[in-house]
């Protein structure tokens, strides 16, 4: 007979009230507002930035081909992002910041004010849409390996997941588990699932939710329950000006 598991580490006194910041993806926060003018003609080039992505993947995103698609001048985009690299932080800032803003003040069960392990199950299976619909563009922009779990845009999230496991497992290390749970979100894992595995989307979508109901020690949500479907993305990720 096996030896009883030992408890889980009881979580840091001094953690102090849960609470969500709004980190930052890499932009500088001081940046002056756009004018108008300026901010219509930024949101053109992202909403056409993001339709190559779409269409042919993150390898074919040049300055000339975005240029060609939002009908300006290539000195419009290199004045707006710089350069290639440029563009694409602007891209995977657009994202994250439609991605955090349903976290912090969409509707449930992503945003607040379903229970907690609800959130955590609609919480992964909107990460596993937008990786799904944007793979290329998030593998293009994925962090080298000393700075994976320190990207603001990675500590945001791994946050978000740690709060809701503290108050769903309140005698789990919430800080541990948060890790394990986004390790299966990660999007190269999503490439090697889903593009050179070929495991179906509703599959990986069922995984997460298994993983969660035995992280949290709950059942897993009733047939016809569950949270949508990967391939969608959260409440309000239109394009915007940003």
């Amino acid at each position: 007979m096996s030896a009883a598991l030992p408890p889980f580490p009881r979580p840091q006194e001094n953690a102090g009230p849960p609470e969500l910041l709004h980190l930052g993806i890499g932009i500088d926060e001081d940046e002056p507002c756009l004018r108008a003018d300026a901010a219509r003609n930024r949101a053109r080039l992202l909403e056409a930035a993001e339709r190559l992505v779409a269409e042919h993947g993150a390898g074919a995103l040049t300055m000339e081909a975005v240029a060609t698609a939002a009908c300006v001048g290539k000195g419009t985009v290199f004045r707006r992002f710089g350069d290639r690299t440029g563009l694409l932080a602007a891209l995977l800032d657009h994202s994250e910041r439609k991605f955090q803003a349903a976290l912090l003040s969409g509707p449930p069960p992503l945003g607040p004010g379903a229970p907690p392990v609800e959130r955590l199950r609609a919480f992964g299976c909107a990460l596993l849409g937008r990786s799904v619909d944007k793979l290329d563009l998030l593998l293009a922009g994925e962090p080298s390996a000393e700075r994976r779990h320190t990207f603001p845009p990675r500590r945001f999230l791994h946050q978000h997941v740690a709060l809701l496991l503290r108050e769903a497992v309140p005698d789990g290390d919430s800080e541990l588990l948060a890790h394990t749970l986004m390790a299966y979100l990660d999007a190269a894992l999503i490439h090697h699932l889903t593009q050179q595995r070929g495991l179906p989307a509703d599959r990986v979508r069922a995984g997460w939710l298994d993983l969660v109901a035995r992280v949290t020690r709950t059942e897993p949500p009733a047939p016809g329950t569950e949270p949508p479907a990967p391939g969608t993305e959260p409440p309000g990720a239109g394009p915007a000006a940003g």
